[in-house]
């Protein structure tokens, strides 16, 4: 394997294990190294220090290995089979009401660069740099050794996650089998996962729990579900027993997928209507009074030079949400941009209140779930936050 460098002094946080070496933390290259491939990161005295994939950027190694390895099938069969176990220990294998999940969290599981959801009897890989999408067959592989008859297809999803000048060359396609039913349960639900032109793998598995926690609160409720998608939060509202479920989102897809969703689980006792809409634009012109509204927007921001349009995109949504909540009613209110950090959130959602001239109360902290699991060493894997809140 090739050799990076580090600078003197450059070397603390790797000895913490977290798995990025920053670009301006490297001596100058000895030789050519192509995006990709698998390198040794040595500090400046020749020590080793870890192994990882090599891609020019602000972080120019994601370290997947700090020991000495051989890199080969049997060491991604290793990595992959770890994080099995994992969700194994968890209870979400064998799962009766559960059969999606997430099995590789990137730097969570210490795979940078690499998500795998399960989807029933499919596996949806998705890679965020160019050196773990080299390595797919062998990831794919990998998951056949695990799962056995278990799993009928791989699917890469990867073309729209890795940098630009590497997605227009490449095209999503199943690297094995072909999938047999794209339906899946969660705690007893039932979803179409569109994987193949949906939104990130298909579905937003990372808020199971914080949709479980709508159970509670939903019943004989007015609900809005804001930035419906597929309209998860939705199919909990109304299966809780909600009286009335708005779902709205600008795609036309999200709004048939929530429609179709709908449609997936039965017959309820309340109400549901779906609107094609801007969610600004639909909360300053609705006259309907809420009492439970979810406010889910994609990420504001994928970089720190965005942060501050980001804090405020999400105070302006916020103030208008809090302004048009019923008087006793609950705000469930998100961000998954993981420059947000949840002081900043809840900070921003304050001055949300304040300008909104209500008194709110904070219920209940969310993040994300188990599968989604962040790594001691690496605090930036926590990206998403949520509050509960009781506004007067």
């Amino acid at each position: 394997m090739k050799k990076i460098y580090l600078k003197p002094g450059r070397d603390a946080s790797i000895r913490r294990f977290h798995p990025w070496v920053f670009s301006g933390g490297v001596k100058h290259l000895k030789e050519e190294i192509t995006d990709g491939e698998v390198v040794e990161v040595y500090s400046h005295e020749d020590q080793y220090l870890a192994t990882g994939h090599f891609q020019q950027g602000s972080i120019l190694v994601r370290i997947f290995s700090f020991e000495k390895s051989e890199i080969d099938q049997k060491f991604w069969t290793s990595k992959i089979r770890k994080a099995y176990h994992f969700r194994e220990s968890i209870g979400l294998f064998n799962n009766s009401d559960t059969n999606c999940y997430r099995l590789i969290h990137a730097e969570g599981d210490g795979l940078p660069g690499l998500v795998i959801d399960i989807y029933g009897s499919t596996a949806v890989i998705q890679c965020h740099s160019i050196g773990m999408h080299q390595e797919r067959k062998k990831i794919a592989e990998a998951l056949r050794e695990i799962y056995g008859d278990k799993l009928d297809a791989v699917y890469d999803k990867s073309a729209n996650a890795l940098p630009s000048r590497y997605s227009a060359s490449i095209e999503d396609g199943y690297i094995r089998g072909k999938s047999k039913s794209q339906i899946v349960k969660e705690y007893g639900h039932a979803f179409f996962v569109d994987w193949e032109n949906g939104q990130k793998t298909g579905f937003f598995l990372d808020q199971r729990e914080n949709r479980f926690i709508l159970n509670k609160y939903a019943a004989d409720k007015n609900v809005l579900n804001a930035f419906c998608y597929s309209g998860g939060f939705s199919i909990y509202a109304l299966k809780a027993g909600a009286k009335l479920v708005h779902s709205v989102d600008i795609s036309q897809k999200a709004i048939d997928w929530t429609i179709k969703n709908v449609e997936l689980n039965g017959a309820f006792d309340g109400e549901h209507q779906a609107f094609t809409n801007d969610v600004l634009k639909y909360l300053q012109t609705s006259e309907t009074l809420y009492d439970i509204m979810i406010v889910d927007p994609p990420a504001f921001a994928k970089n720190k030079a965005k942060r501050h349009n980001a804090v405020q995109g999400y105070k302006r949504l916020n103030a208008l949400a809090l302004k048009k909540i019923a008087p006793n009613g609950i705000l469930f209110t998100f961000s998954c941009s993981q420059v947000v950090d949840e002081t900043l959130f809840y900070n921003t959602i304050t001055a949300a209140a304040i300008e909104a001239k209500r008194n709110v109360r904070v219920i209940q902290k969310l993040t994300q779930p188990a599968d989604h699991p962040v790594s001691l060493f690496h605090p930036e894997g926590s990206y998403l936050k949520g509050l509960v809140l009781w506004v007067e």
